[in-house]
């Protein structure tokens, strides 16, 4: 169609953008690669219905939406069968009831001695917070190596009654959160971690506070084995991914050079 067939009166009226004709001149200075106000043409009818459509849940198969449905039960799955690794291993263990609260100091890095601590702190003490959820449990972490990294522990004195809501700061990673001073009728037990195993720490942490170790069950160990089943093949599989993905950018790199060369011999022809 060209401007002309549209007769003399309305010829004048009628713009030419790229393959198509808009009937009004305001909506054709608004043209950005889709109509919006004014009826598209029989070609941009007929390029648009030749694009193919996304696909959605709804497209999809039935066994397609079984299977994506059964990967995340299965992943959420074998999440849960991991945390077999907090409720056995290092740290898991019952606290007594005169143990009313704890407080970590250490700092960010590991020289100067706090390697220990850290470990500590990353292994050992989410298994105490599993076993023992009502027992407030304080990290204070600063950027002072040379500062001190002390493990506290607070007691209820025999007899003694506590309020149940003493103060007790949040945990920072700024040095914001010192160990609170014992309340009325507790006794306060601290623990030099500087420059020490995280084993040791944890055998005077056993010792000096009185918990019992959790003993895993033979379904815990049947679930620890497969966890590291799981670790393994996981571990396999990401390393066969990794090597084919670098095959194939060594392969796009290739088949890019040869397209340059290629390029540049055409043009010095």
């Amino acid at each position: 169609m060209r401007p002309g067939d549209l007769g003399p009166a309305r010829s004048r009226q009628a713009k030419v953008v790229g393959p198509l004709v808009l009937a009004r001149p305001r909506q054709a200075k608004n043209f950005r690669g889709s109509i919006t106000e004014s009826e598209p043409c029989s070609h941009h009818v007929a390029v648009r219905s030749q694009r193919p459509a996304l696909p959605t849940v709804c497209s999809l198969s039935a066994s397609v939406r079984k299977n994506i449905k059964m990967v995340g039960v299965l992943r959420r799955f074998n999440q849960l069968k991991a945390l077999v690794r907090i409720r056995t291993g290092p740290g898991a263990a019952v606290l007594p009831q005169d143990v009313t609260r704890i407080h970590m100091e250490f700092a960010h890095k590991l020289n100067d001695g706090h390697m220990g601590p850290r470990k500590f702190w990353r292994e050992a003490l989410p298994r105490l917070k599993y076993w023992n959820p009502a027992v407030p449990m304080v990290v204070n972490r600063t950027t002072d190596n040379s500062g001190p990294a002390t493990l506290t522990l607070y007691f209820r004195e025999p007899g003694a009654t506590l309020a149940s809501d003493m103060p007790m700061p949040s945990s920072s990673n700024e040095g914001f959160a010192k160990a609170p001073a014992p309340a009325e009728g507790e006794r306060v037990v601290t623990i030099d971690m500087k420059h020490r195993r995280s084993e040791a720490i944890l055998k005077e942490f056993m010792d000096k506070s009185g918990a019992v170790a959790v003993t895993p069950t033979p379904q815990d160990e049947v679930e620890l084995r497969e966890a590291e089943e799981r670790e393994a093949k996981g571990a396999v599989d990401r390393e066969r991914i990794r090597r084919m993905n670098e095959e194939a950018k060594r392969e796009k790199a290739m088949i890019a050079q040869a397209q340059s060369e290629a390029a540049a011999i055409r043009s010095s022809l």
